[in-house]
């Protein structure tokens, strides 16, 4: 025979024992649910942690789109970059592909970092990584004139496991070599006096003479174009470098657009122009995919421009906060100078 309090410790204790059973058979559905999951998505751990381990099998396409977001935030090589999930993974077989979908090819470890401020860290030229981008947005391989980086260009290619890109590249480069190295035929007097002799014939009529609209070279539209530039000089470490170099941040070119874009053509860079508008406008917010300020120079030249006034300052440095990663020294010699080119 239980005794009156035997009953009672039992009727107080029986809740406390069910909601305790409750909880462990929530928790057990919940480490189901979670080891579901991480196997399923194969980066299970990427959203807490900087480092990936590997999974034990592929992931799905609906585990990639839960792990990344459609927006993402690249830091390559310190050069940050912004792109949707669907660019990154439009090449399935690539390493980008492979990182930002989930899906690993056996026997290659998954390693994908963060850095301080949350964006995917690559160790690779940011520069360069600008094409591969392009060229996953694009599938088509546009190069700046004068490019003399293909190589490095294929090594990021090779990296990124980019074989059409490599490809691409490989026969661009090929097409340029085989054109450059292509003689240049000089006039011999044969070719001098037959000249001369169908002048001869179209002088006296038996020749017709080509119409006049392509005859005559149609004239170009007038306008000024002013190039700027703010720069420095490169100093080493506590003005130990013997050697001081010139060093632009940006060449910034202003002027009517039509013109703008005849004469700088694919190095004219208009992403910070708000107006997309006719090409009869003006505007102040073009700059140059380059910083050589030589290369703007005869550019200008071919196109029939020339300068007609210039101006330079110095910026008063003294006194005022250095900006973080920035030698005192090269603060000290910042610059900003003008060039007006006409053509008439």
């Amino acid at each position: 025979m239980h005794s009156i309090n035997d009953k009672k410790k039992s009727f107080l204790f029986l809740p406390r024992k069910r909601k305790r059973e409750k909880k462990m058979a929530t928790g057990n559905g919940n480490g189901g649910t979670s080891a579901g999951s991480t196997s399923g998505s194969g980066l299970g751990s990427l959203a807490g942690s900087a480092n990936v381990g590997t999974s034990s099998g592929n992931s799905s396409s609906s585990g990639a789109g839960l792990l990344f977001p459609s927006i993402v935030e690249l830091n390559v090589g310190g050069v940050h970059y912004t792109t949707t999930l669907s660019t990154l993974t439009r090449d399935p077989d690539s390493l980008l592909g492979q990182m930002f979908s989930g899906r690993w090819r056996s026997g290659q470890q998954p390693v994908l970092m963060r850095d301080s401020k949350g964006k995917y860290f690559i160790d690779r030229d940011g520069v360069l990584f600008r094409y591969t981008l392009d060229f996953l947005r694009n599938q088509k391989l546009t190069l700046p004139e004068n490019f003399h980086e293909c190589e490095r260009l294929k090594q990021e290619a090779d990296y990124f496991q980019m074989a059409e890109m490599r490809t691409t590249l490989l026969a661009a480069t090929s097409a340029a070599n085989a054109l450059a190295r292509l003689p240049i035929q000089q006039p011999t007097s044969s070719d001098v006096s037959a000249d001369e002799n169908d002048a001869d014939l179209i002088a006296a009529g038996d020749i017709p003479s080509p119409p006049a609209e392509l005859a005559v070279a149609l004239p170009r539209s007038s306008g000024y174009i002013t190039v700027g530039y703010r720069g420095t000089f490169a100093f080493g470490r506590d003005g130990l470098a013997d050697v001081k170099f010139r060093k632009l941040s940006r060449i910034l070119v202003c002027g009517r657009v039509a013109l703008c874009r005849e004469v700088f053509g694919e190095t004219l860079n208009e992403s910070r122009d708000p107006d997309r508008g006719a090409s009869d406008r003006y505007s102040c917010r073009f700059f140059l995919k380059h910083t050589f300020l030589e290369q703007a120079f005869d550019m200008l030249q071919e196109a029939g421009f020339h300068c007609v006034a210039s101006c330079g300052s110095g910026t008063a440095s003294a006194g005022t906060d250095i900006k973080p990663g920035m030698d005192s020294e090269e603060n000290r010699w910042n610059h900003y100078n003008e060039f007006v080119f006409v053509r008439r």
